[in-house]
Order: C-alpha cells, then sequence, then structure tokens
C-alpha cells in the first residue's frame, strides 16, 4: 500500500472572515495544508505553536494590528525556510514589497491564479499540474463589492 504523499502547509492571515474561507477553500481544493489566522497575533502564535513545517504565508499588506511586511519579518524569525506571499488590492503597495524580496498578488486575482503562483513558489514554474481545471472566476474584496441599498454582495466569484 502506497503512502499518500505529504502536503505543503500554508499558514494563511486575513481579517475578512469571508476572504478568508474563499482564500482556505481555493487552497485546500489545490490539495494544500491550510492553516488560518484573522489576524498577526494570532499567525505568530499558530506559527510558534504548529509542529510541523510551515511552508508559505500568505497574507495581506494592510491589517489592523500587525502589517502583512512585519508579519512576514516576524515569522521569519520563527520558521527562517518560510515562503512570504503578500496580497493586497493598492498596486503601489507592490513596490514596499519588492524591497523585502518577497512574492506578491494582486487582488481581486484569479483562483487558478492564486494556486499558480503558490505552486510555482513550492516547485519551482512549470510544475503546476492541472491548474487550468480550477475554478477561474475571480475573487474579489469584499468591502468593494456592493449590492443595490448598500448591502454588502453575498456574490464573491465573479
Amino acid at each position: 500500500m502506497s503512502k499518500a504523499p505529504i502536503k505543503e502547509t500554508i499558514l494563511v492571515v486575513d481579517e475578512v472572515d469571508r476572504m478568508l474561507t474563499i482564500i482556505v477553500d481555493i487552497l485546500k481544493s489545490g490539495a494544500f495544508n491550510v492553516l488560518q489566522a484573522d489576524d498577526g497575533a494570532s499567525a505568530v502564535k499558530l506559527a510558534n505553536s504548529y509542529p510541523g513545517k510551515i511552508d508559505l504565508l500568505l497574507c495581506g499588506v494592510q491589517m489592523r494590528e500587525m502589517t502583512g511586511p512585519a508579519l512576514g519579518a516576524t515569522i521569519r524569525v520563527l520558521r527562517q525556510d518560510i515562503h512570504v506571499v503578500l496580497m493586497s488590492r493598492l498596486a503601489g503597495e507592490s513596490l514596499l514589497i519588492l524591497g523585502y524580496g518577497w512574492d506578491y498578488i494582486e487582488k481581486p486575482f484569479l483562483s487558478a491564479k492564486l494556486l499558480e503562483i503558490v505552486g510555482e513558489i513550492l516547485h519551482g514554474p512549470n510544475k503546476v499540474q492541472n491548474a487550468s481545471r480550477y475554478d477561474t472566476r475571480q475573487v474579489t474584496v469584499p468591502e468593494r463589492r456592493m449590492a443595490a441599498g448598500g448591502r454588502p454582495d453575498s456574490e464573491w466569484w465573479l
């Protein structure tokens, strides 16, 4: 009987609960083991206490208590070999991230693009298998989508 392959572990941090849920679901569909936190302090605690390897940190640039770059630097002290990918809906923030030498994905993004970027970081370019089989609808930032009457739109997939 063959043993199932070990899945890479990704720590996802986003303060917007629905966005966190969507990103976690996308990564799980790509067969990743996913840990999640809703703020920087919780992410640091999780990174410090999790007994296994955490291969990648995926978090927003702007968070209330701790910025994404600060979180990445803090977790890098705990886990030197972790890859850091920062997300933002503000294109100008990519310049800030370049100074750290970390990867960046601009919101909104396609679920297939997220899986492609994560796969390339963890496995190298052109080694992502079946990325096109994943949902290619765009993931949007919830604060930016409003339905008639000013209520948040429940449709997250365009």
